[in-house]
């Protein structure tokens, strides 16, 4: 079994010039539109309820969250540290257009320039696949991630479907993982995965 045994807050930053000194490649981005529940889920993972900050307001966050983590392979006992990093949600609303612009530059510049980065976790909506915002994100990951980046769809809510809807989206989707925060579902494949990454063994 793997899981998270330490978690703790690092810094904030606005963009990738910003962004700590880090020679490794260690750092796992997570990333999604607003109100997808990624704050709940890094709390999630964690173990930590307070990690993350959930705010009621989509797109309230502007900056660049850091979290240092430790892994735990319980079966062997090696651990592994990374980094955890919390991406503004993209698809916010009610800012205005000058700051959507310098906020979108600044995701755009961090995601693309940033080589520590080994995995980006795309977060989608179960109950809404094909949003066109969700197509144009992974098609400029596919663009800009090389051969050392892995690209993970994981689809949240899955709670909201039912049993036909979710092996449609799993057909649909055969390399994305299936996760429901509120059930607890995936989580634990969700931690693997990364760990598994991480570890070099993908």
């Amino acid at each position: 079994m793997i899981e998270i045994i330490e978690a703790g807050f690092m810094i904030s930053v606005p963009n990738v010039k910003a962004a700590p000194l880090n020679e490794l490649q260690d750092e796992v981005v997570f990333m999604a539109r607003s109100n997808v529940g990624k704050s709940s889920l890094l709390n999630t993972i964690t173990k930590r309820k307070n990690l993350a900050k959930v705010s009621s307001t989509p797109g309230k966050t502007r900056l660049i969250n850091y979290f240092d983590v430790t892994f735990l392979n319980r079966d062997n006992g090696e651990r592994i540290k990374a980094k955890l990093v919390d991406l503004p949600g993209f698809g916010y609303a009610k800012v205005s257009k000058s700051i959507k612009s310098d906020w979108e530059k600044n995701l755009t510049q961090f995601i693309s320039k940033r080589k520590q980065i080994k995995l980006f976790v795309h977060l989608i909506d179960a109950r809404h696949p094909d949003l066109e915002i969700d197509r144009s994100v992974a098609e400029y990951l596919e663009q800009i991630a090389d051969e050392s980046q892995y690209i993970l769809p994981v689809f949240t809510k899955i709670d909201k479907l039912n049993q036909k809807e979710i092996g449609a989206l799993k057909k649909r989707f055969p390399d994305s993982l299936m996760i429901s925060n509120l059930k607890k579902r995936g989580i634990d494949k969700l931690i693997s995965v990364i760990y598994s990454i991480l570890n070099g063994e993908v």
